[in-house]
């Protein structure tokens, strides 16, 4: 009886034990999976963390080069634009120097002699601003005597400052030698060239 008992013991102890081993081994199991679930999770955020940092820092950096790309071109166009309003500047008094000097009546004479050569400029009319007729009149009069005998005459128009123009066919069409006519040409000529300079400096 009591060999009975002991064996009863021995195997309440040893089903106590091995239930308690198997349970905690489910235990030990559930914790471990538990654990590879949590640094899993915890990997995929880190990863996540990291990879919107780097995209966010690209979008920085992508924005930061664009920014300097555009103050850049802003710059060069800026810049540009300067050399063309000085350039401008440049030829616009060397025009009004060439038309306030002895050129300007030898530029008129030349513009008549080659418009009253065109079999179809009739009626030719050399327009000057008041002041520069006043001071051209007798020298242009002189000079183009046959000329005006022919049909050309001088007439003022204080609508610009200098240089000349010419109307022919009674006024059907008019020829801009003006101050700012010719600073708008050479300058328009001019600026091709300054610009392909500046993009080969670039």
């Amino acid at each position: 009886m009591e060999i009975q008992l002991q064996e009863l013991i021995d195997q309440i102890k040893k089903d106590g034990v091995e239930a308690a081993e198997a349970q905690a081994e489910a235990i030990l199991i559930s914790a471990n999976s538990e654990a590879e679930r949590i640094i899993s999770d915890a990997q995929a955020e880190a990863e996540k963390i990291i990879a919107n940092a780097k995209s966010e820092n690209e979008k920085y950096v992508k924005s930061g080069e664009d920014a300097l790309r555009q103050a850049g071109r802003n710059l060069l166009l800026s810049f540009r634009e300067s050399v063309a309003r000085e350039l401008r500047a440049v030829v616009s008094e060397n025009v009004s120097s060439v038309f306030s000097s002895d050129a300007a009546e030898k530029l008129i004479i030349n513009a008549v002699e080659c418009w009253t050569e065109k079999p179809d400029a009739e009626d030719l009319t050399v327009i000057l601003n008041g002041e520069d007729l006043k001071k051209l009149e007798a020298a242009l009069t002189e000079k183009l005597r046959a000329k005006m005998l022919g049909g050309v005459t001088l007439k003022a128009n204080d609508n610009f400052d200098g240089g000349f123009r010419i109307a022919v066919n009674n006024g059907a069409a008019y020829y801009d030698y003006s101050s700012e006519a010719v600073t708008d040409m050479l300058s328009s000529y001019l600026s091709p060239g300054i610009t392909a300079l500046l993009k080969e400096a670039e």
